[in-house]
């Protein structure tokens, strides 16, 4: 095994310098004769820091991902990107796309640091920008949290071997490594055509990409003719973490899809049947009940509004909502973003009198993203509480029954207040947990202290047996109830 560069992503709002800010160490981390070289249009590349002391002094970005696109990478299964950068600006601190970005992030479920920029200028406010996180459940290093916060100038390159240092210390916690030998996994990043054909920039993730290879895309082979590296030189390999334009595909394959060494599941052509096939399909409010996940039972909106005034009242109404869990609420129209973060955070998308296009409603139903728009926040709240409701009702039903008994008897022995119960259904054992219901009615939570059969002490007692059992607290319990023991 060896290690590998870190693969970095980075987001933020629009003007905040990201672009910028790549240009920057893009330059001043190559040699002059080679800068010439560069091009522009492969969508990520590689740069040497020179700083040692870490596994790698490698780090390879991706050139700005729109949002789309880093969320098309994370639903594919891509998992391209191992940090992320949260580009800010020092003098407009949080913005509309500052948040969503915070959204995207979180939803991949990968580090990232804050990059505070235009810290060069004399209205920057560094510490106004922390604090302004806050608001939004992000606590950086020096206000409560972990997540470190790095303060950089594009225009002057301030701060800027600080944030790749703190880059390669963090990715170095990760132990991101690699095997040569591996079967090749790499990850398409963009794809377009030119006067050369098509032209897939992709990153190398595991084993080796070589020119004269025979790959698969979607269970289609194709052989490699020529490999580009970010300088615009032509290379035989590329090693993982590698960024690289690769010639010799006869299709256009989808971002995020995969290019292996070995023929396989065709992940990206399985969804675009799906697709087609889902195309007639109607969806509902209502079918988010079967795309809840098992551990996580909440209902997960995104929330767009036509004012900051219904953002404020929806968002307050909401608050209070243990099964509801809001992981975006901004004031706009619905766009692609929105629906491609709700399809990896396995949300629905909530709109208060919002323009929704056609493009985006029939990208809603390919991705199987459910959209439901309203006039009046009362209909909103009452539809959203009763599906949330629902959802509750259904993790109830869904608990794990270890074993089901009826209270057949009581007896008070010595002042303990015995229960003559007979095992209906799996098994009940000494210091399960229980419920007791009453027709069908949920009567309270207790515990199983001690288990006899025949005044013998037993550890558990199965389906058709009796028993006698000490429950504590002992609760109403009466003949007739039922006794459930939850895994």
């Amino acid at each position: 095994m060896s290690s590998r560069p870190p693969v970095i992503a980075i987001l933020g709002h629009v003007d905040h310098g990201k672009t910028s800010l790549l240009d920057y160490i893009r330059k001043s981390h190559i040699a002059q004769k080679e800068y010439g070289a560069i091009t522009q249009k492969i969508g990520a590349y590689e740069i040497n820091t020179k700083i040692k002391g870490y596994k790698t002094d490698k780090i390879t970005f991706i050139d700005t991902p729109g949002h789309e696109a880093f969320s098309q990478l994370r639903l594919r299964g891509a998992n391209v990107a191992d940090l992320a950068l949260l580009i800010i600006d020092g003098k407009d601190s949080v913005m509309p796309q500052t948040v969503e970005s915070i959204s995207h992030i979180q939803a991949a479920k990968i580090p990232f640091i804050v990059v505070i920029n235009k810290t060069d200028l004399p209205d920057s406010k560094p510490e106004k920008v922390k604090n302004d996180l806050l608001k939004h459940k992000v606590a950086v290093e020096g206000k409560g949290g972990q997540i470190p916060a790095v303060n950089v100038s594009a225009k002057t390159g301030q701060g800027v071997n600080e944030l790749l240092e703190a880059i390669l210390l963090i990715s170095s916690e990760f132990n991101l490594s690699c095997e040569k030998s591996n079967p090749l996994k790499a990850i398409v990043i963009e794809t377009k055509k030119d006067r050369r054909g098509t032209v897939v920039s992709v990153i190398v993730k595991d084993g080796l990409l070589k020119v004269g290879q025979t790959v698969y895309v979607n269970q289609i082979a194709a052989k490699i003719r020529s490999l580009t590296n970010d300088l615009g030189q032509s290379i035989i390999e590329a090693y993982p973490s590698t960024p690289v334009e690769i010639f010799g595909l006869n299709n256009t394959p989808v971002v995020g899809s995969i290019i292996t060494s070995q023929p396989g599941n065709a992940p990206d052509q399985t969804e675009q049947k799906g697709i087609k096939s889902q195309a007639k399909k109607v969806f509902d409010l209502n079918t988010v009940l079967q795309s809840t996940e098992k551990k996580e039972k909440k209902l997960r909106l995104i929330i767009k509004t036509d004012s900051y005034g219904s953002l404020e009242a929806i968002s307050s109404a909401l608050s209070d909502k243990d099964n509801i869990e809001v992981i975006l609420n901004m004031v706009g129209d619905i766009h692609k973003s929105d629906v491609f973060l709700a399809k990896t955070a396995k949300a629905i998308i909530v709109g208060f009198n919002t323009q929704i296009e056609n493009e985006i409603k029939l990208l809603a139903k390919q991705e199987k993203v459910i959209i439901k728009t309203y006039h009046i926040i009362f209909e909103l709240l009452q539809e959203l509480d009763e599906v949330a409701d629902l959802i509750k009702q259904k993790e109830e039903t869904e608990k794990e029954i270890k074993g089901q008994a009826q209270i057949l008897a009581t007896f008070i022995i010595e002042q303990e207040k015995i229960y003559g119960i007979k095992i209906t259904k799996g098994k009940i054992s000494l210091n399960d947990g229980a419920e007791i219901y009453r027709e069908n009615n949920p009567v309270g939570k207790t515990k199983v202290v001690s288990l006899k059969i025949r005044a013998k002490k037993v550890n558990e007692v199965k389906k058709d047996q009796e028993a006698g059992v000490i429950l504590s607290p002992s609760l109403d319990i009466r003949v007739g109830d039922m006794i459930k023991s939850i895994l």
